[in-house]
């Protein structure tokens, strides 16, 4: 029987065509018979997305806005402290070599011999945008106790004994700049402790808190900024520096404000976010609690020189700069073009790429450090500004896929 199925296919074809209409009494949209149908339409060709644009891209001198107007001096004495990191890798050992016998420290000196040992390449961002977010930070300083007081109730922690760090770089190299965070729960590995969740273990580890603080928000930004010096009833003071963090991902409680209306904006400086919880401090919890991550420190002298950046090394104001080291290499001197906090005023000048952060991430993104105390807070709490970056590597660095016609 089912020999005789093709055979009974071409005939109810047939019936069907019978019953059409004549072409004279067609509609144009009708289908009468297969030569009257439209030509399907072809699909147009699937574009394949466009790659990432890559982070280093070969540049000139003349590139970099006001290289030969800034003085690098503040910059060079920083790249000779960072020499002792960088110089375990064998490129960097020509030029830490030559910086410590360099005697000319003018200007034009010193620029002269960051050409010679130098190529620049631009930082670009995957979608290949040259220009990125510059915000600023600083040290603050803060009131304190050693002990527990009714003016002096909000401490500050080292690193927890139950905090565990699992460093993903020792069973795979390519996440050389990821680690974990959490602590034991029976056999398993879980999350750490978000800010919420550690408010209710404060009270049964007050014992091991370094010091207490009067103010919470101030806290809070000192957790931001990374690093604080904390001066005590009798005049001393202690430096507390970034020594870990609970592995949540920091979140912007100036973005939650504006996300909900209670500022605009231009209003969510850090000043204006430090006014809206003195005039709101039932809310205060709920505000701090929108940002999961929370930073342990430890204690420091203050002698001497300025709070420690990622690097271990002391951070220079206003020629230190916290990158993401996935893109930017610390310890490497860059080119910053930017403007100054609020401002139309052009700020260009030679940084050093010393620190990181939590909210430090992209390409072109970095965040300039601006000093210690009140003014250094007032031009970092104001620092939001759309920048350039060009990143001064040794002339024997080659970029993987670098073209070889790249500038010498």
């Amino acid at each position: 029987m089912f020999r005789f199925l093709p055979v009974l296919a071409v005939l109810l074809v047939v019936a069907g065509c019978a019953q059409l209409p004549a072409p004279s009494d067609m509609r144009v949209d009708a289908c009468p018979v297969p030569a009257a149908c439209p030509v399907c339409p072809v699909c147009p060709p699937v574009v394949p997305p466009k790659p990432p644009e890559k982070p280093l891209q070969p540049a000139e001198w003349n590139d970099l806005p006001g290289w030969n107007s800034d003085d690098p001096g503040a910059a060079f004495a920083a790249l000779v402290a960072s020499c002792r990191s960088l110089e375990r890798q064998e490129q960097w050992q020509p030029v830490c070599n030559s910086a410590r016998s360099v005697d000319d420290r003018n200007g034009p000196a010193l620029r002269a011999w960051f050409e010679a040992q130098f190529r620049p390449w631009a930082l670009v961002n995957p979608d290949g945008s040259r220009t990125g977010l510059i915000t600023g930070y600083y040290e603050p300083v803060l009131k304190g106790s050693r002990f527990e007081t009714r003016g002096y109730s909000y401490p500050v922690f080292g690193p927890p004994d139950d905090l565990i760090v699992v460093e993903l770089a020792e069973l795979y190299p390519e996440l050389k700049h990821l680690r974990l965070r959490g602590r034991i729960e029976g056999r398993k590995l879980v999350p750490y402790y978000s800010r919420a969740e550690w408010t209710p273990q404060e009270s049964k580890r007050s014992p091991q808190a370094l010091l207490w603080i009067d103010d919470p928000i101030d806290l809070f930004f000192m957790q931001i900024q990374g690093s604080g010096q904390v001066q005590l009833a009798d005049g001393s003071r202690v430096r507390l520096n970034y020594a870990d963090q609970n592995g949540h991902p920091y979140r912007s409680i100036g973005r939650w404000l504006i996300e909900r209306g209670e500022l605009k904006a231009e209003q969510a400086s850090m000043q204006g976010i430090k006014n809206w919880a003195r005039a709101n401090p039932s809310r205060l919890t709920e505000l701090l609690n929108a940002n999961p991550s929370l930073v342990f420190f430890r204690e420091l002298p203050v002698e001497g020189s300025g709070p420690q950046g990622a690097m271990g090394l002391a951070l220079t104001p206003e020629r230190s700069l916290a990158v993401d080291p996935r893109h930017v290499p610390l310890g490497a001197p860059i080119w910053l073009a930017t403007t100054r906090p609020n401002s139309t005023q052009a700020l260009s000048r030679l940084m050093l790429g010393q620190d990181t952060g939590g909210a430090i991430r992209g390409v072109v993104r970095a965040d300039f450090f601006w000093g210690s105390g009140p003014e250094a807070g007032s031009q970092a709490g104001k620092m939001r500004q759309q920048g350039r970056m060009w990143v001064l590597m040794p002339r024997s660095y080659e970029p993987p896929g670098t073209p070889n016609n790249a500038p010498k």
